[in-house]
């Protein structure tokens, strides 16, 4: 349990790169098995080999928002929510959460998590307003072709998604007000997939490295 503590702190300020993998853990610190042992003790391990690895800001002063999401990974059928907010370059917010509803679909999963990470961002820009960097627009990165049309939209016109409820549409106000730019990015290149589930290997440390923006 304090280990897991500790990577929860070191996840949400250095290392967000283990964030999925500690959240995993910090749910099961109560009835711990064997495997979960083991699974802590390849954190550590990992974290062990790449302690030079941490949070680089280096780069144009633009607010980028990468959102993604893993339709009904969980027993319970939710989806996993995985969004980071970058500002030159690092990341200066990052989620990887279990969602609070059970979509009927991978582009209403993708919907709900571009609403939930949304909140930030807008956060961020009155922030950067008040401190002087007036009109920066955020640009809001996703690889779900079938969600894009649906926030262009503002609605829904497919029998199967009809029933998402207009709450989840308000980032299509902002998109409409010039806050909020979106732009299509290829799964390869989705930041945010590494906080929706496991990722393993070369993909892994191409997508680490884009979101500790150490490249």
């Amino acid at each position: 349990h304090t280990i897991t503590a500790s990577l929860l702190f070191m996840a949400i300020r250095v290392r967000p790169d283990i964030q999925t993998a500690v959240n995993f853990l910090s749910s099961r610190v109560q009835e711990p098995t064997e495997e979960d042992q083991r699974k802590l003790e390849r954190v550590l391990k990992y974290i062990n080999s790449t302690r030079e690895l941490g949070i680089v800001f280096d780069g144009p002063m633009k607010l980028e928002m990468y959102v993604d999401a893993s339709h009904a990974v969980h027993k319970d059928r939710k989806s996993q929510t995985g969004g980071c907010l970058m500002l030159k370059g690092g990341p200066i917010h990052t989620t990887s959460v279990k969602q609070k509803i059970t979509s009927k679909s991978s582009t209403e999963a993708e919907l709900v998590a571009v609403s939930d990470v949304l909140s930030m961002a807008l956060w961020s820009q009155q922030l950067l307003e008040e401190l002087g960097e007036e009109g920066m627009v955020a640009t809001l990165f996703q690889d779900n072709t079938s969600t894009m049309r649906m926030i262009e939209r503002g609605y829904s016109n497919c029998e199967r998604t009809r029933h998402i409820q207009n709450r989840y549409f308000f980032v299509t106000e902002k998109i409409d007000e010039g806050k909020i730019e979106m732009e299509h990015k290829p799964t390869g290149e989705m930041i945010a997939d590494v906080l929706t589930k496991p990722i393993q290997g070369t993909l892994f440390r191409k997508l680490r490295d884009a979101l500790l923006n150490c490249e």
